[in-house]
């Protein structure tokens, strides 16, 4: 019997076959590829010339009893992005490289501040800064969930824990819909506070970030937990503005 014959009887149940397989083998491949969306990988977009804009107050506490309190802004810009060869992991995305700008109010022109990076890497996002590197998110976003933000560095452990999951949040009276609050330290006792957090939107990134690191006054028994500030800082960024 000929070939063509022996294809020609068999064609009813080739054809639906062929169309099985290839409907799985799609719906693999969209399996294994989780949507943006779907995973949070949205809450800090990565694409060159991404730029965002933060207003920052910051205050500083010295032990002699003085306090200054100055207000600037910060640019983050995404110039490019590489394959870093320092980073064995076959999970691991492009690098971002981010430059940091930085000006005291509109009518000044920016200045170079400093440069970190951002990486995406077995669901984790990893930013080095001052060659540090700090696990930021850890995707998909699951309310309450915590982790080690130190784990790629020498610094000890630093439980993070993922709040308000998709909650509306306004900064500089601009809403955002949809936020994650990532609570790094939150621990306040008679002789010391440091709370650290910050807040990502979807579709946006960072949109502010809280850091309040007090030593209170414990020389004496008579100002003992009245928050007396010996030395310490306080720093709030809020965004201002982003783009592309």
């Amino acid at each position: 019997m000929h070939l063509i014959t022996i294809l020609r009887r068999f064609r009813p149940f080739i054809l639906p076959f062929a169309g099985i397989t290839a409907f799985l083998f799609l719906d693999a491949c969209q399996s294994s590829t989780p949507e943006p969306t779907a995973s949070g990988f949205d809450y800090q977009p990565l694409e060159k010339g991404n730029y965002w804009i933060y207003e920052v107050t910051e205050q500083q506490f010295a032990l002699n009893g003085s306090s200054t309190t100055q207000t600037y802004q910060l640019r983050e810009l995404i110039t490019h992005s590489y394959v870093d060869t320092a980073v064995v992991d076959p999970t691991a995305s492009a690098t971002f490289r981010v430059e940091r700008h930085r000006r005291t109010n509109d009518s000044q022109p920016w200045q170079p501040d400093s440069v970190s990076s951002i990486r995406i890497a077995d669901n984790q996002l990893i930013k080095t800064e001052n060659n540090r590197s700090y696990v930021k998110l850890v995707f998909p976003l699951i309310d309450q969930f915590q982790w080690n933000g130190n784990v790629f560095n020498t610094a000890g452990e630093d439980l993070y824990q993922l709040k308000n999951t998709a909650k509306p949040f306004n900064v500089l009276s601009k809403p955002f819909p949809e936020t994650a609050t990532i609570v790094q330290q939150n621990d306040s006792t008679l002789v010391s506070q440091d709370k650290r957090l910050e807040i990502y939107a979807r579709g946006v990134g960072l949109i502010y970030k809280e850091k309040v690191q007090l030593q209170f006054c414990s020389s004496t028994p008579s100002c003992v937990g009245k928050a007396q500030i010996d030395y310490g800082m306080r720093q709030y960024i809020r965004l201002r503005s982003y783009g592309k």
